[in-house]
């Protein structure tokens, strides 16, 4: 049975978006998926590091996803409700999470850690992170890349200036990594076709990644995302294109 625009919406607006589990869109959205596989490659790196520092865990779900963690592993995020949320998940298994602001400096000494790692942050200290390494130690991270799903930020927004759908190039972080003393030893990028199959979709998806659309409410954008909703009625999925780059770097040992 077809569902209205405001029934979507509805439950869209009222469904948790704590965390990093995106499986309430399992069936309403698709993103395809990095060719590299960063948990697997994670879970790799992990398990042969002995301190391992994973920075914005979100709820800690991709940390707890991985097979082993180092004897010792922390993590931070800033967010209150994923910090409850990455506590309840990472300290059964031995991870310390740690409440940070996200601002330099992180509140660890010089050299604490072997490995630092990172999925999609929202920004990235790269002094701070060339800090806390060991000479020798290494940071690997996946990203979000430059105009990520942009075909929905300029459907809401319209159409953006150049230095915006720049922002986040892999280019500007191997210069960033290496300005800090780091070594970029891997760096890749993809463009993956991301499909909505609803207007909730949508509306969860700008909930959760309150990035894309900053200050994102269902009212300010109402006749936008009416719009929205009758094309996807009459035309099918809305396709968007996601953009993913994997680094790693390393410390002058």
């Amino acid at each position: 049975m077809t569902r209205s625009f405001e029934e979507l919406v509805a439950e869209a607006e009222t469904v948790s978006v704590e965390g990093w589990d995106f499986s309430w869109l399992e069936g309403r959205a698709t993103e395809q998926r990095p060719s590299w596989g960063y948990q697997r490659i994670l879970g790799e790196r992990l398990a042969g590091a002995s301190a391992a520092l994973d920075i914005q865990t979100g709820g800690g779900e991709v940390l707890a996803g991985v097979p082993k963690l180092p004897r010792l592993m922390v993590a931070t995020e800033s967010w209150p409700p994923n910090v409850a949320k990455a506590t309840r998940l990472l300290h059964p298994l031995g991870a310390v999470v740690v409440a940070d602001a996200d601002e330099p400096p992180l509140p660890f000494a010089d050299a604490a850690f072997d490995l630092v790692v990172s999925r999609h942050p929202v920004t990235v200290w790269w002094e701070e992170i060339a800090r806390v390494l060991r000479p020798g130690g290494a940071y690997f991270s996946q990203q979000v890349g430059p105009a990520s799903v942009f075909e929905l930020v300029e459907y809401l927004l319209g159409a953006q200036p150049e230095n915006v759908r720049r922002a986040r190039h892999p280019d500007d972080a191997r210069a960033d990594a290496e300005a800090a003393g780091l070594q970029v030893v891997d760096l890749r990028s993809e463009s993956l076709r991301t499909e909505f199959h609803d207007i909730g979709a949508v509306v969860y998806f700008l909930r959760k990644v309150i990035w894309m659309v900053p200050g994102f409410t269902v009212e300010g954008y109402r006749h936008q995302l009416r719009e929205l909703h009758d094309r996807i009625e009459t035309q099918g999925p809305f396709v968007a294109h996601t953009t993913r780059f994997l680094i790693e770097a390393r410390k002058p040992g």
